[in-house]
């Protein structure tokens, strides 16, 4: 027995010197994932890459709330220049023009497939996601996930008080504002607010009277683009929300999802904001509720058109300067977007967010399977990105303008002002507009030959 121990004593001994280790269990590649959901989307986000982990043991996606979308496009630009960026990152829609102009900081998704080998069937996906998200000639820069669109929220409940059709939210804006009036009426203080002021009441705006947001097909065509928002058709909506704040049909919430609340808790009887919100209404409404699509003002040509998208996408990040991603690193980040491109995964998070099924393919299996009959409304906000039978104009693909981040902020602070009185409507498109088209040219400077 002591002769067999000094035997396998020995035979380690010699393994050791000849360079052999007993094996080991080889540990998954990390994948470093920044998002800027809070709960509950941020939640079901983490639980999906909890799933994907389960699925396999090759690679292990690590997910990490960073804050807003404007403090997690802060923090991963900082963490670039240091060395450090996440090999994923989740953009909202508004910062793609700056992604798009990012250079070494990012890698596009399809050179991402091409060199891992990793099949993703983009044609699956919504045309105006995909779009969004594409060079002029298809190639895919980023990989869509939680893309929605906006829609009309409205309390059932207190159109019955007012006397309103609860079945039948008002088609154009004139229609809304006899609806408001009613509201005001029948005791409602807030017959209607919005969240997200410039994606709401001017971006989409533009967008469903197919009316230019910018020059340059809204940004696609160049970064020589330039701000076209002092246009009849904003001037006369402007000036509409204004009047209406007066005579106590409207109340600005504030900024970005500042004015949600005052929805689900019944303060405010319509609220326009985004599908995602619909989680948010489901958990907290003690009321009958409705969505319908966006209004419109019947005597524009050509009006209603559809939509544009709001979300984020995910995007693929070198980890600084000098410090691209190893192969199977990046093999791991193909696998993920090929997993969460499932049409499964894409109907679940529609299910569970009120976001968009951005595959066409988990769309048609609820259809199919009775989901939309069952919860009416549910799918408005597809109808509404497909209006016009998924065409898109230069006016309706999207918007694609660098340093849209701090535009949007200096239009909601000239509309702020506006609505207290401290300027007319038209002043405020006017010096949002020069003060915008500033943005663009520095951003212009920085960028140009990128």
């Amino acid at each position: 027995m002591r002769r067999r121990s000094i035997m396998a004593g020995a035979l380690a001994l010699a393994s050791l010197a000849l360079g052999w280790a007993p094996a080991r269990a080889q540990q998954p590649v990390e994948i470093q994932f920044w998002h800027g959901l809070s709960q509950p989307n941020g939640g079901l986000l983490d639980a999906i890459a909890a799933d994907f982990n389960a699925s396999q043991n090759r690679y292990r996606v690590v997910p990490t709330f960073r804050g807003s979308y404007t403090e997690t496009m802060v923090s991963a630009i900082a963490a670039f220049r240091a060395g450090t960026a996440p090999h994923i990152v989740q953009m909202f829609e508004v910062g793609t023009g700056t992604m798009m102009s990012a250079g070494r900081a990012i890698k596009p998704v399809h050179e991402l497939l091409s060199e891992t080998g990793v099949q993703i069937d983009f044609n699956d996906i919504l045309a105006p996601v995909r779009g969004y998200y594409s060079l002029p000639d298809g190639r895919m820069m980023a990989m869509p996930f939680n893309s929605s669109t906006a829609v009309a929220w409205y309390n059932k409940d207190a159109f019955r008080r007012a006397g309103l059709n609860p079945d039948e939210f008002p088609a154009t804006w004139q229609g809304v504002e006899q609806a408001a009036r009613r509201l005001k009426e029948s005791g409602h203080a807030c017959p209607m607010s919005t969240a997200w002021p410039t994606w709401l009441m001017i971006e989409q705006l533009s967008a469903i009277h197919n009316v230019p947001l910018a020059t340059q097909a809204n940004g696609f065509g160049g970064l020589n683009a330039e701000l076209a928002i002092n246009n009849p058709l904003v001037r006369r909506h402007l000036n509409n929300l204004v009047t209406w704040q007066r005579d106590g049909l409207f109340r600005y919430g504030g900024r970005d999802t500042a004015g949600e609340a005052l929805f689900p808790s019944g303060e405010c009887a319509i609220m326009f904001t985004s599908s995602a919100f619909r989680g948010r209404v489901v958990r907290e409404a003690r009321f009958d509720w409705g969505t319908a699509m966006l209004p419109y003002y019947d005597d524009v040509q050509g009006a209603p058109r559809n939509s544009i998208i709001g979300g984020a996408a995910f995007w693929v990040m070198n980890r600084g300067p000098n410090a691209p991603r190893s192969a199977e690193e990046l093999r791991g980040v193909a696998e993920f977007f090929r997993y969460i491109a499932r049409p499964e995964v894409a109907a679940k998070w529609h299910q569970d967010t009120g976001n968009l099924p951005i595959s066409l393919r988990a769309y048609q299996s609820l259809r199919d399977a009775g989901y939309y009959r069952e919860n009416p409304g549910a799918d408005v906000s597809i109808e509404q990105l497909l209006r016009g039978g998924g065409q898109t104009t230069e006016n309706t693909r999207g918007i694609r303008l660098g340093g849209l981040v701090e535009i949007r902020n200096i239009i909601q602070e000239e509309m702020e002002r506006a609505f207290q009185g401290g300027q007319t409507a038209d002043q405020a498109l006017v010096n949002a507009q020069t003060r915008g088209n500033q943005v663009l040219r520095n951003f212009e400077r920085t960028n140009r030959g990128n």
